[in-house]
């Protein structure tokens, strides 16, 4: 009997396990080392002003179901009912779900056949122009600075409100034994903090499999960084990102 062809999967918490599970349905033997955690900020960490301002804000950009499950705290915290000025926004459709089942949003989202990455939701038509419009991106600390600057370029006022860290860690002793020696099929990676975190531990083997992206700017930071091999994923979704795996197998 075969072995099935193993996948790296860096993406960390939920997204990572339903990611594991996809790919497992798909006969793969996915793997998922802890390289990175998701930590709330401290209260007093977090701008307030921005969640006091809430009903203030035209547009609202929700970056990450873990961002959205972060807000929904900060809201019941400072507002009785949600504030019904904001259009809300969601870069991916696991983000909107958490918004649904959280604070009750229907979030746009952009089209599927876009993917599921800033770029997408930047193409949606309703952002094309934001003259003088107020615009809030929910987050992570760091990151979304494109985003940042294509809204503020179209004519918004930007504002970004982060309500978590991500935490690093150094890959596990087997992690670090298949990364040095490239004993995998393919790595999957869509975040470029994580790229950058994982490619001191990459050894050349590793460098030459194949790297599922889900971003085309993501394929170019991983070019520079010496990966031989970059496919870009027609989105973030496992579905995608499982597609992409198997169309790296087939060729």
């Amino acid at each position: 009997m075969s072995t099935p062809p193993r996948i790296v999967v860096t993406r960390p918490g939920e997204g990572g396990r339903r990611l594991v599970d996809a790919l497992s349905t798909a006969g793969f033997e996915a793997v998922h080392p802890a390289l990175m955690t998701l930590q709330p900020l401290a209260a007093d960490e977090v701008e307030r002003g921005a969640v006091l301002d809430f009903d203030l804000y035209d547009v609202v950009v929700v970056t990450s179901p873990f961002a959205a499950e972060c807000l929904d705290e900060w809201i019941d915290r400072y507002w009785p009912q949600l504030p019904q000025g904001p259009r809300f926004y969601a870069v991916g459709a696991s983000t909107a779900a958490t918004l649904h089942r959280t604070l009750g949003i229907k979030a746009k989202v952009p089209d599927p056949a876009r993917g599921t990455t800033s770029e997408a939701l930047l193409a949606m038509r309703s952002l094309t122009r934001l003259d003088g419009q107020r615009a809030l991106i929910v987050g992570g600390s760091g990151g979304r600075q494109v985003m940042a600057e294509a809204l503020e370029a179209r004519g918004a006022r930007v504002a970004k409100l982060a309500l978590y860290r991500r935490v690093y860690t150094a890959p596990d002793e087997v992690t670090v034994d298949w990364l040095a020696s490239g004993a995998f099929t393919a790595m999957i990676v869509t975040s470029g903090e994580l790229l950058e975190h994982l490619v001191s531990w990459c050894g050349q083997a590793a460098l030459n499999k194949p790297l599922i992206v889900s971003s085309q700017r993501l394929a170019t930071l991983a070019d520079t960084m010496g990966f031989a091999s970059p496919h870009v994923a027609s989105g973030a979704t496992p579905d995608a990102l499982v597609t992409a795996v198997q169309e790296v197998g087939d060729a």
